[in-house]
């Protein structure tokens, strides 16, 4: 079973996928500077300015340049409220973004560089000195910037959901067993034998096959739930997973 057909078996109890992240918070806010939309809109754009950063380097800027512009995207964002532009009915944040990062660029490209960057301030905290390595990764065919861009971002959101499973079995104590089982996490069919992985954990077969069920399980929770933080209502999740999964196949 895919991994869109799988999160759509596992999509009882809506209300449970909305987390403080939500961009619902951020759309909904009737005052954009109250603090838990902006804390909302500032994880959300933490989380996800990778694949902006992709995209104004696919549109041909160097690294440095990339970094300014995303950065100097993100401080405009937070400080000229765009959100007041954003259409209900387009309510997807990775739509909203795309569209107001290349906005921002048309108005950048009328400007002197040196006077620009929302005045050297850093509105959001990036960790942007990982960038250009992970750039250096990325499809060198004719890929267009807009598909690299969508790749990047469903890519970027099952990290998210992996990164999230993997603390909460840190968290648990369960470190070592996250380990052994990280293999067959999306239904991986060149992992190891379960033999092999029951016998390095003292379970049986039964008990290992048991354990990668919650295991996936859970991710596919984790998977659902990121995809709620950028979208507006639980009834657009399921669309958007299917997009995305169709975006990584490709």
């Amino acid at each position: 079973m895919s991994l869109a057909k799988e999160t759509e078996v596992t999509a009882s109890a809506q209300g449970n996928w909305f987390t403080t992240a939500h961009w619902s918070l951020v759309l909904n806010a009737q005052d954009t500077s109250s603090p838990l939309a902006a804390a909302a809109l500032e994880k959300l754009c933490r989380t996800y300015w990778y694949p902006l950063y992709v995209y104004v380097r696919r549109q041909g800027e160097d690294e440095e340049s990339a970094k300014d512009l995303t950065q100097g995207f993100f401080a405009r964002l937070l400080e000229k409220h765009y959100l007041a532009q954003v259409q209900r009915e387009k309510g997807k944040f990775r739509c909203f973004l795309l569209a107001s990062l290349k906005h921002f660029l048309a108005d950048e490209r009328d400007k002197a560089r040196a006077q620009k960057r929302g005045g050297g301030q850093r509105f959001v905290s990036l960790d942007d000195s990982t960038g250009e390595g992970r750039y250096r990764l990325e499809p060198v065919e004719t890929m267009d910037a807009e598909k690299l861009f969508e790749r990047r971002w469903a890519l970027t959101l099952l990290d998210q959901a992996r990164t999230r499973l993997k603390d909460e079995y840190l968290e648990n104590g369960k470190s070592s067993l996250y380990d052994r089982l990280k293999a067959f996490e999306a239904g991986d069919r060149n992992g190891p034998p379960y033999a092999e992985v029951a016998a390095d954990l003292g379970l049986t077969e039964s008990g290992v096959k048991s354990a990668v069920f919650r295991l996936r399980q859970r991710y596919r929770e984790l998977v659902r739930e990121e995809v709620a933080n950028t979208v507006d209502s639980p009834e657009a999740v399921d669309g958007e997973i299917r997009y995305l999964i169709r975006v990584i196949s490709g």
